[in-house]
């Protein structure tokens, strides 16, 4: 059964929010707020971890990065699977890699262990993100569809944006383990949640692109690896060189072959759509600008002012808070008006932001 015919009966008439679409998207805003919540949270606990295992700037670096680069690699193959195999199914299996390394994530002996648990834990994640926001859209009423999704990207955002105060507020009151203990007790309560609540959904059931993924996989690593070794490795270093051209050169036979493939797992035709090939690049532009800023921001409030974990958290709060407040009235707005002039208007007022902190940050600059 899928995820519309449970949750969205025959008899409703157009316009009425469906009966058990609240606990979808509860559930899959959630899961999605889980797994972004990891992609920052470290970044006000990163002093205490250093001390503790005595780690280096790179090894440190890495807690960070080793999470974002397997959900990178991994989320296009994951979402693949989800389409053949159930959505449900994927994004379950996706949350008990999450917990359990999440466990082993508070369990390392050492930052080698940490780092290679942040790199399961990225790829549970992967599982997770893409589908929980498929199977909201195929919860969801189309005229229902822009205020839904609203909240759930606010959800998302605000784990974004307050990974910083939630880690420094654990990290003070806690330990910093405890940032990875709470996703095991949330995901306990989750994962059944999860299975009794909402339907299985799939995409056409064509067979899986095995060569497709293979060559995005590898694309998306040798491209995303580049980018985060340029600065250590430096940007003119063979390593860097190699993997950056290797990984363009994967991406541009992953684009032959998925227009010559018989069952493509990603059509290039919908690149000729407007609609699909903006929302992208919005979506692309507006997470690569927020997590690079949120990051720095978090390092610069404890390296250049001195601050706390949890002051830094609390400093950043009026950005954690535009989100949630935000997002679910302009996907309502967007039901109404259209998408086209607020991803504008979202993008150029987050551009101005940042470039007035640009200008105005300094080791002397008051926080006003």
């Amino acid at each position: 059964m899928s995820v519309h015919s449970r949750t969205v009966p025959v008899q409703d008439p157009p316009g009425t929010p469906a009966r058990g679409t609240g606990w979808v998207l509860a559930l899959m805003s959630f899961a999605s707020f889980m797994v972004a919540l990891d992609v920052l949270v470290v970044t006000t606990a990163l002093t205490t971890i250093q001390r503790d295992f005595h780690a280096s700037a790179e090894q440190l670096g890495w807690t960070v990065n080793a999470y974002s680069l397997a959900f990178a690699v991994s989320i296009l193959g994951a979402a693949a699977c989800g389409e053949r195999f159930g959505r449900r199914r994927v994004l379950v299996g996706g949350l008990v890699v999450f917990i359990v390394f999440s466990a082993a994530c508070a369990l390392a002996p050492s930052i080698g262990t940490l780092i290679a648990a942040r790199v399961a834990q990225g790829v549970g994640a992967a599982m997770v993100a893409p589908l929980s926001l498929a199977i909201l859209s195929a919860a969801v009423p189309a005229e229902q569809r822009g205020k839904m999704l609203g909240v759930y990207g606010g959800l998302t955002g605000l784990a974004v944006a307050g990974g910083p105060l939630i880690g420094g507020a654990i990290v003070e009151g806690l330990a910093w383990q405890w940032i990875f203990w709470v996703n095991v007790l949330l995901g306990a309560v989750l994962i059944p949640l999860v299975l009794r609540r909402v339907g299985e959904s799939r995409g056409p059931r064509a067979a899986l692109d095995l060569p497709g993924l293979a060559l995005v996989t590898t694309g998306a690593f040798g491209l995303v690896w580049g980018l985060v070794r340029g600065n250590l490795a430096g940007w003119g270093s063979a390593e860097v060189l190699s993997a950056l051209l290797g990984g363009t050169a994967a991406l541009a036979v992953f684009i032959v072959w998925e227009v010559r493939a018989a069952g493509p797992m990603l059509p290039m035709g919908y690149f000729r759509l407007r609609a699909f090939s903006a929302g992208n690049a919005a979506g692309f532009f507006m997470i690569a600008s927020l997590f690079g800023a949120v990051f720095l921001m978090a390092q610069f409030f404890q390296a250049a002012s001195g601050d706390s974990p949890l002051t830094t958290g609390l400093r950043l709060l009026p950005w954690t808070a535009a989100p949630m407040l935000i997002a679910p009235a302009a996907g309502a707005l967007a039901d109404r008006v259209g998408e086209r002039w607020i991803l504008a208007a979202g993008l150029l007022l987050q551009a101005i932001g940042l470039w007035q902190i640009a200008l105005v940050a300094s080791t002397s600059v008051p926080y006003v």
